[in-house]
């Protein structure tokens, strides 16, 4: 059965951000979260939340220090949203390049991203200023979900979910950028810019910093459409959001240390 048998686009419970993607099938289903709509308190409360009254945050990390209930009464929140028997495969995400099959892998698995070609299998990731990258084949054949900070974006972790999607099956591929840390907030050093230093133009993508010698800003959408335009894929959307800057909208580990997670999905119904 279809995650949602009706076929109903019905309104999420939370706040929601989905692809602005067209031209793809219907079974083809992702959104990404933001702090709202949840039950966590501060830090990891939601818009307005002053830890005592309404705006419960939306935290879905189970690793920040949050009250781990508040964490699972937010993650059945959001099943029950996606639908009560949701297969969702939450990930251990550790800055890697290693992609798993989300059907085949253990809740938890060591990985960075997954991909599915099974029906009703959720592909998940987590970020809170790491770049969340939502993937579809035009034919809705295959889907997969990444988690691209720098070192895993420099490391070939999109470059592994492409090869991953495409040995499962999939055809042209389109990619959508999540919600992540904007190009006028991303300060970065010299290791940064080294690391990208084999991708070409991507020099293009950091800006120095005026008042601060040795010190950039860089743009990880332009990077990653760079990355994603070398393995292929040259349909890609998204990448309008700063998550340092919108603080009612989303979490930010570079802007208050201490933060919830939201989490960007994506499946096959």
């Amino acid at each position: 059965m279809s995650l949602r048998a009706s076929g109903l686009r019905t309104p999420y419970p939370f706040d929601v951000i989905e692809p602005g993607w067209e031209g793809l099938p219907a079974c083809v289903r992702a959104f990404s979260t933001t702090r709202s709509g949840g039950i966590s308190r501060q830090p990891y409360g939601g818009a307005g939340d002053n830890g005592s009254d309404g705006g419960g945050g939306l935290n879905l990390g189970d690793h920040v220090g949050d009250d781990a209930a508040a964490v699972a009464a937010n993650r059945a929140i959001v099943r029950n949203a996606i639908s009560p028997d949701a297969d969702i495969r939450w990930l251990s995400q550790v800055h890697g390049v290693a992609v798993c099959d989300a059907a085949a892998a253990a809740d938890g698995a060591k990985a960075d991203a997954s991909s599915t070609a099974q029906k009703n299998t959720v592909c998940a990731v987590m970020t809170a200023d790491c770049l969340p990258v939502l993937f579809s084949d035009c034919e809705g054949k295959v889907v997969a979900a990444a988690h691209a900070g720098w070192r895993g974006l420099a490391a070939g972790i999109l470059d592994n979910t492409v090869a991953h999607m495409r040995e499962s099956g999939a055809g042209d591929i389109v990619a959508w950028l999540g919600p992540a840390i904007g190009p006028t907030r991303f300060e970065v050093g010299e290791d940064v810019l080294q690391a990208f230093a084999a991708l070409p133009g991507s020099g293009a993508c950091f800006v120095p910093c005026a008042t601060a010698p040795g010190k950039y800003y860089a743009d990880i959408y332009a990077l990653s459409r760079q990355v994603l335009a070398r393995a292929g894929v040259q349909k890609v959307v998204g990448g309008v959001h700063c998550t340092v800057i919108e603080k009612e909208r989303f979490y930010s580990y570079r802007r208050d240390g201490v933060t919830g997670r939201m989490a960007s999905f994506i499946w096959l119904e």
